[in-house]
């Protein structure tokens, strides 16, 4: 377990290396990126410095901001194929957010992606106060391969079971959680 915990440490670093690299190539103040990205300066300085880990959403925002792949953030090196884009069953890149969220790109090495593909998997919470709220530009479609799990919106919730689908526009905030006391696992498209 240890050596899971270290393993996800330094991948946190490793990507917050990247950020902080391309937020100086592009010339982008860290002022700049915290108001684009909504947060505070601290916050921002957290990330940058691989303290604190990064959501998926805050990810994708910034591979926008920034024109580059997703791919190239997550694993230092830019997409290389245009034509189709084969990943083996359980040979996406995987990140693992904030303990209960796993997520496995299956696109990391297409270019000029029109959506990014995931399967999440996220583990069932204790309390509703735990939900990791996040929004990202565009919109999202997730469809529930396994389990059931509430995806919750500021003012809204919504149960899904098993073959059930949502799409929704992500930049509201929302979060999700797997029901049941089980985990669940769906297939998440960001466009």
């Amino acid at each position: 377990m240890k050596n899971e915990r270290q393993a996800m440490q330094e991948e946190i670093i490793q990507i917050a290396r990247r950020i902080k690299g391309l937020r100086e190539i592009k010339g982008i103040s860290r002022e700049s990126l915290c108001s684009s990205l909504n947060i505070s300066l601290d916050e921002y300085m957290s990330m940058e410095n691989g303290k604190t880990d990064i959501s998926v959403g805050q990810l994708i925002k910034i591979s926008q901001l920034f024109q580059v792949e997703l791919g190239a953030i997550l694993t230092g090196e830019d997409p290389k194929l245009h034509q189709y884009c084969i990943v083996r069953s359980s040979h996406g890149i995987i990140v693992e957010r904030k303990n209960q969220y796993r997520y496995e790109n299956l696109a990391y090495n297409f270019i000029n992606k029109l959506a990014e593909p995931f399967i999440v998997t996220a583990e069932p919470e204790e309390k509703e106060q735990d939900l990791q709220f996040n929004s990202h530009p565009g919109q999202e479609f997730n469809y529930v391969l396994e389990g059931s799990m509430k995806v919750f919106f500021e003012n809204h919730e919504v149960q899904l079971h098993q073959g059930d689908s949502i799409y929704f526009d992500s930049s509201f905030r929302h979060a999700m959680k797997a029901t049941d006391g089980k985990k669940v696992k769906f297939l998440a498209l960001t466009m």
